[in-house]
């Protein structure tokens, strides 16, 4: 395992670099600053569009929006902080139509919508920087690696997206991290945010410090973070093997103000995790296989904005970013282990340009958004089994999206050209294929997607909106240069296709959004968000066995596969009583994915989730408890030579969990948790392996200075 003064180093060189540009920086701002005001620090809101507090654009849509016409979802970093600390998956499956792929040896983070997971059908980023780092096994097809500590939001989309980030099938999902201003305290240049926590269960000790500062128009922040878990035992009592990790993250920042129209952000998220995961052997000795891994991310973004106070024609955000993943076999327990040694390593580069143009044209008020984004990925590596040895991928789009706005309708036009190419080579498994087995692939293919949402506003709290969308997912490297033998000597093997076409979705959401104030009590709120959506896929990719190679293969198949379902979320929130509800139903006729190739992506049918809490001693303390109910669900099954076999269900389940937040002042809390509070017995839907963590006990606090 990397150790963490490797962590520091990185760290180190980070911070110097930024203080560096702190001090060059510095002498300009002080320059400017007789000619401009100071720049007041950013702030995003929840569409994830970035805005200068010191630039007064003037409002070009005079109507009160409610909330964006679209099914998206914001985790707040209060939420992360409450049900998110030790493990993601737990906020984002309370999210409607968003559920994860759990591996309780895994601690990464596969994000599900509407029963569409891995291989890039939810992008998954991390500070608008998508996460490509994939393998082929019987597990999600990508996981995103972050330490919740480090995170200040997850925007989630649920649907087709034609702007950036649009690249996936089903939605995306933005995982931010910490900045400036999460650290500050209001009216504060310089601060410092801390956390610690321990629990039971193998839940262990994470601790994370953060610094930051502002010095006219430059703010730096960085931070540390760590976190030793152990395995944890099920309700039953048994401990559920490799589910320990040994992580070490850290982040910093840079953001420069120039003058009230321009600001560049420079970051770096730095993440290293130690962890065990167990495999069966088809030879006698030994029956399990352990193998400790060693997993380390690395992700470099640069943000530019430009917006000029007397020109609403410009809005422009220049984001490049560079991702590096890189997953090592470090050990096991045997000195003849197969795998050990293996590499496996996935690059990713690229950038998007936008800009936002808004104008009037008599009573019609337009905001006009137009760009392009561009990917590169390159994965390969030593002994990577059956995963590519060496390929590469280009992915691009060109997009406009016009939002017209008139009296109390508001009609949104988008449209997104994707386009891909993908070169490596492939190992097909078959003595005497080509050349000694293995062959080169080569694929380009472009697509046009359109989407159109009208939204009305009936009142000033009121929204009823319809969209009609289009997406595409390109095939993966891995689903198409996947080769060789299955690790352990069986007999199943594969073969790789190199004329997969892209997986195309073709779908309706018809959503109602509502927000008021003042409802029950004076200064209380609710928010609700309710949609329909029923999405058609043709040429969906899944594993079959090739009948003329008898080798699993990945596949288009035949006819259109449809998801559709409803998704609700509300909250309420008052001076004594606070509550939350989600929902979703989902129904799918997705066909069946062979479980040696990927997992089983059925949602379950129903999943429920909600939370009451009251505030007391003058809100110094909030406590609460939160009920989960997780309903059955088809679950895909297939023979030990991963031929299909008739789906099973999976057993629903329920949760209860308790809460408490004490405040002793602005600067400190103190909280307390106690989840699966009746110790329950349950497999978790979506689970790769493993049963669900027991009884937990968990003490955190956090200072702010």
């Amino acid at each position: 395992m990397q150790q963490p003064s490797n962590l520091s180093r990185y760290l180190k060189i980070g911070l110097g670099s930024t203080a560096i540009s702190l001090v060059v920086m510095a002498g300009a701002a002080n320059a400017q600053q007789a000619q401009a005001q100071t720049a007041k620090p950013a702030a995003e809101n929840a569409s994830g569009d970035v805005q200068l507090n010191t630039i007064n654009v003037k409002t070009v849509n005079p109507q009160d929006i409610t909330s964006r016409p679209a099914p998206v979802s914001t985790i707040s970093k209060t939420e992360i902080k409450l049900n998110g600390r030790e493990k993601l998956d737990t906020v984002l499956r309370e999210t409607p139509g968003v559920f994860t792929r759990i591996n309780g040896s895994n601690p990464g983070v596969a994000v599900n919508i509407r029963g569409f997971e891995g291989s890039g059908r939810v992008n998954m980023m991390i500070d608008g920087a998508p996460q490509t780092f994939r393998t082929t096994a019987h597990d999600a097809q990508g996981y995103s690696y972050i330490d919740p500590n480090l995170l200040s939001s997850v925007d989630i989309t649920r649907g087709a997206v034609t702007t950036e980030g649009g690249s996936g099938l089903a939605g995306s999902v933005n995982f931010k991290t910490l900045g400036v201003d999460d650290v500050l305290m209001e009216g504060k240049d310089k601060g410092v945010l801390g956390r610690a926590s321990w629990g039971s269960n193998g839940v262990g000790f994470s601790e994370m410090l953060a610094g930051a500062m502002r010095v006219n128009e430059v703010g730096i922040v960085a931070a540390l973070s760590r976190r030793d878990s152990n395995d944890y035992k099920n309700g039953d009592g048994i401990t559920q093997n490799k589910t320990g990790q040994e992580m070490t993250s850290g982040l910093f920042k840079t953001e420069f103000g120039f003058a009230e129209d321009h600001k560049l952000t420079l970051g770096g998220v730095i993440y290293n995790n130690k962890y065990g995961t167990s495999q069966t052997n088809f030879m006698p000795v030994p029956p399990t296989i352990d193998y400790d891994l060693l997993l380390q991310n690395r992700t470099f973004t640069a943000n530019y904005v430009y917006k000029p106070v007397d020109n609403d024609l410009i809005d422009l955000a220049i984001n490049g970013y560079f991702n590096s993943t890189k997953l090592t076999y470090v050990g096991g327990n045997s000195p003849t282990l197969s795998s050990l040694g293996r590499e496996i390593k996935n690059e990713s580069i690229g950038f998007s340009v936008a800009n936002t143009s808004r104008f009037t044209v008599n009573d019609l008020y337009i905001d006009w958004k137009y760009g392009v984004e561009y990917n590169h990925d390159n994965t390969g590596g030593v002994k990577v089994g059956v995963n590519p040895v060496d390929s590469s991928m280009n992915r691009g789009a060109a997009f406009t999206q016009v939002e017209w706005n008139y009296d109390r309708l508001q009609v949104l036009t988008g449209l997104r050209y994707d386009f891909y190419k993908l070169d490596g080579t492939a190992d097909s498994g078959i003595p005497g294929f080509e050349d000694n087995g293995m062959y080169s692939a080569n694929q380009s293919k472009g697509l046009w997607s359109p989407k159109v949402t009208l939204a009305y506003n009936v009142t000033d709290w009121l929204q009823p909106y319809v969209t009609y969308s289009q997406s595409m997912r390109a095939p993966t490297l891995q689903e198409t240069m996947i080769g060789g033998t299955h690790p352990g000597g069986t007999a199943s093997s594969y073969v790789p296709n190199p004329y997969l076409a892209p997986e195309e979705q073709r779908g309706w959401d018809i959503g109602l959004n509502m927000k008021h104030d003042d409802l029950i009590t004076a200064g209380d709120t609710i928010r609700f968000k309710a949609n329909y959506f029923d999405m058609d896929v043709k040429n969906y990719i899944a594993a079959q066995r090739n009948t003329t190679f008898n080798k699993l293969q990945f596949v288009n198949l035949p006819g259109t596969s449809r998801v559709k379902g409803f998704e609700l979320e509300t909250h309420y929130n008052s001076d004594y009583v606070f509550g939350s509800l989600s929902y979703t139903h989902n129904k799918s006729d997705l066909p069946s994915q062979t479980p040696g190739l990927g997992a089983s992506q059925y949602l379950p049918d129903d999943v429920f989730a909600a939370t009451l809490g009251g505030y007391f001693f003058d809100k110094k303390l909030s406590a609460g408890v939160k009920y989960s109910y997780v309903s059955s669900g088809l679950v895909a099954a297939a023979d030990a030579r991963g031929n299909l076999l008739p789906p099973t269900k999976s057993d629903s389940y329920d949760l209860v969990d308790i809460f408490a937040t004490y405040k002793f002042n602005e600067n400190v809390d103190l909280s307390l948790k106690v989840t699966n509070l009746f110790d329950k017995t349950y497999t978790p839907a979506l689970s790769t392996s493993g049963s669900g963590q027991g009884r937990t006990f968990v003490v955190a606090t956090q200072f702010q200075f």
